[in-house]
Order: structure tokens, then sequence, then C-alpha cells
């Protein structure tokens, strides 16, 4: 199973470590090469290998550029719309947003959420939280208590019909799923647990 991280710019080696960590959880006695493999995407050759794609943070208006210049951002669109699961942390939730609140930029828009940029402040404004997160599963759901971690974080305003919220703060949804697509406001790949990262390939598993 690949699970390839857009790796055009952001912190896409924190969740290459976040996935391999995941994987020796799930898996420990399987070794990379018949087990899980994240791996780095840069083209539309990349994308093609992938089972399931992770967008992390970063610059969401760079990163939507650079899809465009290297020629799979309408690849990339048409791959999650036919069902391949797909994870965007911040930056990479932007991206995959249907509308930006009063700001205009290249995106996938596959998810039902409106988000506002920036929201919380600069990066000087940067926090850690204590998050509630629900799992759904196998007909059961259970709810674990994990840190956020915020940094220049966007703000969900508004969510479709569809858009399960899995996690909120103050209020706000920070985590929320729309079928085969993840989105976070936060950095899960920066905590030690990565257990997002488990929820994630539990449901990649589910679809491939």
């Amino acid at each position: 199973m690949k699970i390839g991280v857009l790796a055009l710019q952001g912190d896409y080696e924190a969740h290459i470590k976040a996935i391999e960590a995941a994987a020796e959880r799930a898996v420990p006695s399987q070794t990379a090469s018949d087990g899980i493999v994240p791996f780095e995407v840069r083209s539309l050759q990349d994308l093609d290998k992938a089972d399931a794609m992770i967008i992390p943070g970063g610059e969401s208006t760079v990163m939507g550029s650079l899809l465009i210049r290297f020629g799979f951002l309408d690849a990339f669109r048409d791959r999650i719309l036919n069902g391949m699961p797909v994870f965007g942390t911040c930056a990479g939730l932007i991206l995959l947003s249907r509308q930006i609140e009063r700001f205009s930029q290249p995106g996938l828009g596959v998810l039902d959420v409106t988000v506002r940029r920036n929201a919380y402040g600069t990066q000087v404004d940067s926090f850690r939280a204590p998050l509630q997160v629900r799992f759904e599963g196998d007909g059961a759901e259970r709810v674990e208590t994990m840190e956020g971690v915020f940094i220049r974080a966007p703000k969900i305003v508004q969510t479709g019909p569809n858009v399960s919220v899995l996690a909120s703060l103050h209020g706000d949804p920070v985590l929320v799923q729309q079928g085969n697509i993840l989105g976070a406001t936060f950095h899960p790949e920066l905590v030690a647990s990565a257990r997002i990262h488990d929820y994630f390939l539990g449901f990649v598993k589910t679809s491939v």
C-alpha cells in the first residue's frame, strides 16, 4: 500500500515519519517492501503510483501554483473524486477546500468546507491545545484526547451537509471527514502519537 506525500513544499518529511511510525504499530512484522510504503510525490508519474495521498502544511498558494506548473492539479482532483483517500493538514486542508473566505487561489476544491486563512494570527501566535477526537470505524466510535499543534492555522467557518466533524476547538471544527477526504486545521504529524495517521491508514485499507 503506497501512501504518497505531496513534496512540492511544506513539512512533508514529518508526515513520512508519522506514516512509518503508524505502519509499525499497525503491522510490526511487515517490511517496507510488502507493507505500507510512504513516498514523496512531485510529478504526475509519482501520483499515478499512489494508493492514497497526504497534503502537508506549508504555503497553500505555492503548492497550488506548483501543481499547475507541474501539470497534475486536474489529475489529482480526478483521483480524489474517483475515491482515492486523501488527508490534508493546515495548508493541505486549504488546498482541498471548496471555498476560501475572501481569497482566491489555485486549489482542488473537493472538500465541502469554507475556510479562513491564518485565522488565529501569525507564526508568533502558534499554540497547542488539547482536543477530543472522535474516531469512527467498524461500526463503533471511540473518543481520544490528543494534542493539537496550530501554526498559522486556518479556521473552518462552514461545513457542507456531508461533512462529519471529528474534533472541534472552542466550537470550531478542526478535524473533518467527507467520505474519502480527511482534513485537519492543525499539525497531527508533529505529535508523538500520530493517532490520526493510524486512523487515516485504517480507512485507506478499506478503500484499496
